[in-house]
């Protein structure tokens, strides 16, 4: 079905909903899983350093990452507190040893640099030391042919950030690119590692524009698996006076992707409104036919098991869970 004929339809978003259940009911069993990420860790390749200040992130979510030498650090505790443990005489573990103990993968993203790109394969024999101890999720921005190919040596998954919409690129990420160069960068991706594009719904300050494009160029692309995320302001940023799209609209999307798609598995990812947005667009989204939700709200959960759905639980990122 074309997109724009499902936007253009008038259909109420309880008639696209139960048309999106459906797809979901015919193609997959009466099941959802809930991922808490507690066992994925999030590294900074650039520390707190972005040289975009995109509008909706301003650098804000760098500083909840390790850099590499705090990740070491960390490391090295846990090596240190499994050598005490089983009577070794080493020093006590540094601050964050008991905590990397249940640690099983990494998300490896950072900071752009005016190119839009994200050095994550700067230092290779950090990425091989990592790789021997954990499944990894990359966020690297736009990429060559060389750079998807090396990504594609250590990455269990590679999460995308697929933007096509040119005007969005030049006004949230001030970048001077095109909707031409993520389809590039994709495209290679997907060459060398299993690639989960994520689709920020709202991403112009709250606003759809190019999202419903992203779909259908995914659809003649080709996608394994989608991840969609919702936009919300950041203190800070230039997009912190905006509000999150509306709830109805972001659910009309999320039915759209499902009827679509309606043999890709769908998730809600990590990165959407708090409170009673979120209480409200994770019931719908259920409804719209995702098949797992991160950080799920309670409401959310209950409607799970008042529907009879099978629940399963992740502890690391949707991709990798």
């Amino acid at each position: 079905m074309d997109v724009h004929m499902l936007v253009n339809t008038g259909q109420s978003l309880s008639s696209l909903l139960r048309q999106a259940q459906e797809v979901r009911r015919r193609n997959f069993p009466a099941a959802v899983q809930f991922d808490r990420p507690l066992a994925t860790r999030a590294v900074s390749v650039t520390g707190r350093h972005c040289a975009l200040n995109c509008a909706h992130c301003g650098g804000h979510f760098l500083r909840g990452m390790l850099s590499p030498a705090e990740l070491e650090n960390a490391l090295a505790g846990r090596a240190a507190g499994t050598q005490n443990a089983a009577g070794g005489h080493g020093p006590e573990p540094p601050a964050g040893g008991p905590a990397a103990a249940g640690w099983r993968s990494l998300l490896v993203s950072g900071g752009c640099d005016r190119q839009g790109r994200v050095p994550v394969t700067e230092h290779p024999a950090l990425l091989a030391e990592w790789k021997q101890n954990f499944r990894m999720n990359f966020h690297p921005g736009l990429v060559d042919e060389e750079t998807a190919r090396v990504i594609g040596q250590y990455a269990d998954a590679v999460s995308f950030d697929f933007i096509i919409d040119d005007e969005t690129i030049r006004e949230v990420l001030g970048l001077d690119k095109t909707g031409a160069d993520y389809i590039r960068s994709y495209r290679a991706l997907r060459r060398h590692a299993r690639v989960y594009p994520h689709l920020v719904i709202g991403l112009r300050g709250g606003g759809l524009a190019g999202e419903y494009d992203a779909l259908e160029a995914l659809r003649e692309l080709g996608v394994d698996g989608l991840v969609l995320i919702v936009f919300f302001p950041v203190a800070g940023t230039r997009y912190a006076g905006r509000r999150p799209p509306d709830i109805e609209e972001a659910a009309a999307f999320i039915a759209t992707a499902r009827i679509m798609f309606p043999q890709m598995p769908l998730y809600l990812g990590c990165m959407r409104p708090r409170g009673r947005y979120r209480a409200q667009l994770d019931v719908l989204a259920l409804q719209a036919g995702v098949n797992k939700i991160v950080l799920p709200a309670r409401p959310a959960v209950e409607y799970a098991r008042e529907s009879g759905w099978r629940v399963d639980y992740g502890e690391e990122c949707c991709v990798l869970s």
